[in-house]
């Protein structure tokens, strides 16, 4: 079932996410509800915070941009308690795109080699090494999990910029491809 896509503004997007345990009641069901949105949504990830929850819990399918960057050709992955460790190297840019910010993109600065831990949905371990866009991807999309947005990590400039998209979304009048849910109206 395709949930809606809380966007810019929403209080949900801002807070930090809770650990899940393998208790979680509907579990399979929310995985494959994120993966359905995500992909109506026409994004190569999604975070829980983005459906309005505030869970650990990420949903990548990296493949669509495989042609352009072999390390995501075939990665489907579900991340339950994601942890990042940054290794070495300097920050690249490039650009990124949210489906909670519909019609922006930025370039951002982000390293592009990290070690991933995390359980999957059944709750077995993983760790791996992750370089290049992928890590992009996965850095983009546990910065939810922490109630941050990508446009938290451009120059004040940039973000003075693009205001009045911002404010766009904020007031509803930017419209998106798929259902989403708008930050409530102040009083």
């Amino acid at each position: 079932m395709r949930l809606p896509v809380y966007l810019y503004g929403h209080p949900v997007l801002r807070k930090t996410s809770s650990e899940i345990g393998p208790d979680y009641a509907g579990l399979k069901e929310l995985i494959e509800n994120m993966y359905a949105t995500m992909y109506a949504s026409e994004g190569v990830g999604l975070a829980a915070p983005q459906i309005g929850l505030n869970h650990r819990i990420v949903v990548i399918d990296a493949d669509p941009v495989g042609d352009t960057f072999p390390e995501c050709a075939g990665r489907k992955l579900t991340l339950i308690n994601p942890v990042i460790e940054v290794l070495d190297g300097e920050p690249v840019t490039r650009g990124e795109g949210c489906l909670s910010l519909p019609g922006l993109s930025e370039d951002v600065k982000r390293v592009e080699h990290i070690r991933l831990k995390w359980v999957d949905e059944n709750f077995e371990p993983h760790e791996e090494e992750i370089s290049g866009f992928l890590a992009r991807i996965v850095q983009h999309e546990c910065d939810h999990l922490e109630g941050k947005l990508y446009i938290d990590h451009i120059s004040m400039i940039r973000r003075q910029l693009i205001k009045g998209k911002l404010n766009g979304i904020l007031t509803g009048r930017t419209r998106c491809d798929y259902p989403a849910k708008y930050a409530p109206k102040k009083r």
